[in-house]
């Protein structure tokens, strides 16, 4: 398969007068996917942590498509690291928008230096899941309001599998290993999402689908983070020699997210990543995560723990069933 951007996803179905919050939009798979939705003629709201960075990757998007995307973009602050924005970021999107077709929970952080969010949580997990749980919850509203099906999808990562929730010591006060506190989060991403849909099934919200996904081993600046604020040059010409022989490129790595958020035949709790060597590579395929990000009781005690966290809780009603 080719590796134009326009080429990839020339299977997507189009997507005039729809609505895409994507975070982490102005770098890496976020970019990508928001050039991709653009093209197909949503309306993207690029959230992004960098206002100005934002409106750059705006500008770059504009530029870089033959006469511009037929969608149209918006850059809206958004910092998943305080919960205040992350309020404030919803409270301004329902505000302006009547509707929200796809909310794509991307952006994150990896394997960094341990660094705590303005809420006291520890950053990895403060970012990669409580922030995102609390966006959803603060824009399911919107989210079930919208015509049609909409769709939240969750950005994990294959390290999922060497996760475990550590819930005696969630934020790696008492010891802290940068791979493992990412690994928590990512299973924490996937252990929500999973829950998630099944509490909107529970709840007889049929038209919003929790989806989950991961982009295999894509070349982003994700990976670059870490070595940079642990001032590592050997780990960072490492890491960019690692990418450069055996990364695919980003634009293939936004695939699976693209695939969650618009293919037909998603239900709701799937996982969609590379489907070629080692799920690293290649185009996007439904697969199973591991056994343990299906654990029912693991979700329910990380959802009531969020909650209390962050303070969002979520309008879902178990329906009434007849006897």
């Amino acid at each position: 398969m080719a590796r134009n951007g326009g080429e990839l996803t020339a299977g997507m179905p189009e997507m005039d007068d729809e609505t895409v919050v994507v975070t982490g939009a102005n770098s890496g798979l976020g970019y990508e996917a928001t050039r991709a939705f653009a093209r197909k003629g949503a309306h993207v709201v690029m959230a992004c942590r960098s206002e100005d960075r934002g409106e750059e990757a705006k500008r770059r998007i504009r530029r870089g498509d033959s006469g511009g995307p037929r969608g149209s973009l918006e850059v809206a602050g958004l910092d998943l690291a305080d919960l205040d924005s992350v309020r404030s970021f919803a409270d301004e999107f329902r505000d302006a928008h009547d509707g929200l077709h796809v909310l794509c929970n991307n952006a994150g952080v990896m394997a960094i230096p341990r660094r705590e969010t303005k809420d006291g949580f520890e950053m990895q997990f403060g970012v990669n899941h409580l922030g995102h749980f609390a966006l959803t919850g603060r824009l399911l509203d919107r989210l079930a309001e919208t015509p049609g099906e909409s769709r939240v999808v969750t950005q994990s990562s294959g390290v999922h599998e060497r996760g475990e929730v550590d819930f005696a010591d969630l934020q790696s006060k008492q010891s802290y290993d940068k791979w493992e506190a990412y690994a928590q989060s990512k299973l924490a991403n996937l252990l929500f999402a999973y829950e998630l849909d099944r509490r909107l099934g529970d709840a007889g919200v049929d038209d919003v689908v929790s989806v989950a996904c991961h982009p295999g081993y894509a070349a982003t600046n994700l990976q670059r983070r870490g070595p940079e604020m642990a001032g590592s040059t050997a780990r960072l010409w490492a890491m960019k020699a690692a990418n450069a022989l055996f990364a695919q490129p980003r634009e293939m790595g936004a695939l699976p997210m693209l695939f969650a958020a618009t293919a037909k035949g998603i239900d709701g709790g799937e996982y969609v990543g590379p489907g070629g060597f080692m799920n690293m590579r290649g185009t996007p395929a439904v697969q199973r995560s591991s056994e343990r990000s299906y654990d029912g009781a693991r979700a329910e005690r990380l959802w009531a723990v969020s909650e209390d966290l962050t303070g969002v809780t979520y309008d879902l009603e178990r329906e009434a069933t007849a006897e």
